[in-house]
């Protein structure tokens, strides 16, 4: 198995424990300690992992780190733990007081589910307040984990972390700016795109204007450059499609079936569904069925478990969508972008199903 595969398996295991853990050292037992291992390290080896490392603090003696994951005899990474229900902001000045005492480069803060790595950027040896790294172990990307790679025991090396570490800290406070931006567009930002298409003077009335355009806008390119891929997509989708559903041979095909017609426009609306339903469910569950006045998306290939129903072939276009008593309330959209608007409902939908089952969707 591969660093990335048990990575993931890892985290798809913490989230189903996680209801379990109710304290402090059920968390280090059952999160940290297979992080750590997953990183490579022996965690019942002391001069690998030194649970309960001592980090004397000035005249204060006797305190303690949880973990130091250790090379060449010293100390190159604190492990602070906290119970996977606490947020972690309160305690990164816990491990900022015992980053100095040491020679390790790196700081490690994490709850088992949120892991956050601090190193010394902004001043030699004085831990930074904000992390360079974090990600959460449940929902990592790809490109999380190869950062996180660079942590594991066989290539881990602090120079090579280093270098690449301020470019992810700025990276990742960069872009929590950028979503603040997106979610609520600042009079700065909004003006600085205003005065590139309005030549008048900008007042009150139309920066209000131009803020609620600017959001619009900004929620528009970021549905056509989802559509985008899932254009690029949905060649391959539309054949392996085919390939399931493919009739057999027959000297005379079904006349009611020879007047169905999938469309491109249903299919991508399709693929716009599935990205929705990935967030829950693994993508081979959800499937379509195409009907004259209707096209399915089914949970499990089960006629009793539809998603919803987009009515795509009209002069008007609806998505139907499900409630508990499986009642269908359509509702009109102006385009296949909107689907993504119905989000929420259709994750309630899967919820309905899940019930009936008693199990986890994935």
């Amino acid at each position: 198995m591969d660093f990335k595969d048990e990575i993931k398996l890892f985290g798809d295991r913490v989230e189903k424990l996680k209801d379990q853990i109710q304290t402090e050292e059920a968390t280090k037992n059952a999160f940290i300690m297979p992080f750590i291992k997953a990183l490579g390290y022996d965690v019942f080896n002391p001069f690998e992992v030194m649970p309960e490392f001592v980090a004397d603090i000035g005249i204060k003696k006797g305190e303690k780190v949880d973990y130091a994951i250790m090379k060449d005899g010293e100390p190159c990474i604190l492990v602070e733990c906290k119970h996977w229900g606490e947020g972690l902001d309160p305690h990164n000045s816990q491990l900022f007081r015992y980053f100095h005492t040491t020679p390790a480069k790196f700081g490690l803060l994490s709850n088992g589910i949120v892991y956050r790595f601090y190193s010394d950027l902004v001043e030699p040896n004085k831990m930074d307040e904000k992390p360079f790294f974090e990600f959460n172990v449940t929902d990592i990307k790809d490109n999380q984990v190869e950062e996180l790679k660079k942590f594991h025991k066989s290539y881990f090396d602090v120079g090579s972390i280093q270098n690449t570490a301020s470019e992810l800290k700025y990276m990742n406070e960069l872009k929590v700016l950028i979503n603040a931006e997106f979610q609520n567009p600042s009079e700065g930002f909004v003006r600085h795109f205003a005065k590139q298409i309005y030549n008048g003077v900008l007042t009150s009335r139309l920066m209000e204007q131009f803020s609620g355009l600017t959001k619009k806008s900004i929620q528009q390119y970021i549905n056509d450059l989802i559509t985008e891929r899932l254009k690029s997509a949905l060649k391959k989708e539309n054949e392996e499609q085919k390939t399931v559903e493919e009739e057999p041979a027959n000297d005379q095909p079904d006349a009611k079936d020879a007047r169905i017609e999938t469309t491109e426009a249903e299919l991508e609306g399709f693929m716009i569904v599935k990205t929705i339903m990935r967030q829950k469910v693994k993508s081979n569950r959800i499937v379509y069925r195409d009907a004259q006045s209707y096209f399915a998306i089914l949970l499990d290939d089960n006629n009793r478990k539809t998603i919803c129903r987009l009515y795509l072939n009209g002069s008007k276009k609806y998505i139907g969508i499900f409630d508990e008593l499986k009642k269908e309330t359509k509702n009109e959209i102006t385009s296949l972008d909107d689907i993504f608007n119905f989000t929420e409902p259709l994750h309630k939908t899967i919820t309905f199903y899940d019930g009936e089952k008693g199990t986890l969707l994935n």
